[in-house]
């Protein structure tokens, strides 16, 4: 008989105080946080457990990712693996849900099964993976998932597996934008259905294809194609949006702080 393990430790009220903070913390230091129109989560109000899969491009994912399941899956208890290394030196996260997988050993792979199996028991839980396992550029391909996200099919046969590609560039304004998009979603019975080797492979061309139409709409540069999730701080601040003020209004236009005004055209300082 297979001995029951509970899930990680996750608190509550230290979910959402941290969550608040990282809504501020991005508004403070990134311009925009969009989400692609056509990559709303279609599996968010579906019933069973979550496995959300992505790109792993830079620093910024983790506060991102706590956005992302703080603001579009509030009804969920949301968790993620951690560098075992990393978890130590960045032990708060350990209360919020995260659970440390040892990179550097053939250990890792089983503490990363046996947690995944205890929070993905519960239907009400969500399971966000980075699954590169490193940092790397958006335009790598293959993308090298690490095979554990596939084995977790085999044991939350009920689960739903989301894509969610991730991408930063700078745009008109100071600060960078960061953008999501959401595959479609992949019942867990679907990859099972296919040959071992095989999953790994979906999983991949799934999220390779979320990505290459995200990175297509950033490259656009159109907002109208993005739900804003989060909006910083417009304009440069300081002396140089003091200056431009004060022209405003003693020629009697509107001051607008960001490069560009509500209409696209570029602002110019007379």
């Amino acid at each position: 008989m297979t001995r029951s393990i509970p899930p990680p430790e996750r608190s509550r009220r230290l979910w959402r105080f941290m969550a608040a903070y990282f809504d501020r913390f991005v508004r403070r230091h990134l311009n925009a946080l969009r989400l692609a129109r056509w990559g709303v989560p279609a599996g968010r109000t579906s019933v069973g457990p979550l496995v959300i899969y992505a790109n792993h491009p830079a620093w910024w994912d983790a506060a991102i990712l706590i956005v992302a399941a703080d603001r579009l899956f509030p009804g969920r208890e949301s968790f993620a693996p951690f560098d075992a290394a990393m978890l130590e030196k960045y032990g708060i996260f350990r209360k919020m849900g995260a659970f440390p997988v040892d990179l550097d050993s053939a250990r890792g792979g089983a503490q990363f099964l046996s947690a995944s199996r205890a929070i993905l028991a519960a239907p009400d839980r969500a399971i966000w993976i980075t699954a590169q396992g490193r940092f790397a550029d958006v335009r790598a391909r293959p993308l090298g998932l690490k095979p554990g996200v596939a084995r977790l099919a085999e044991i939350a046969p009920e689960a739903t597996f989301l894509p969610l590609a991730i991408e930063y560039a700078f745009w008109d304004e100071r600060g960078a934008e960061a953008f999501l998009a959401f595959g479609a979603p992949l019942p867990a019975a679907e990859l099972l259905a296919l040959p071992r080797p095989e999953r790994l492979a979906r999983l991949e061309s799934d999220l390779t294809a979320t990505l290459d139409r995200l990175s297509a709409d950033v490259i656009a540069r159109d907002p109208a194609r993005f739900e804003t999730l989060l909006a910083g701080r417009r304009g440069v601040g300081g002396v140089y949006d003091g200056w431009r003020r004060l022209a405003a209004a003693l020629t009697g236009r509107r001051f607008e702080p960001g490069h560009r005004n509500g209409n696209g055209a570029e602002t110019r300082t007379r």
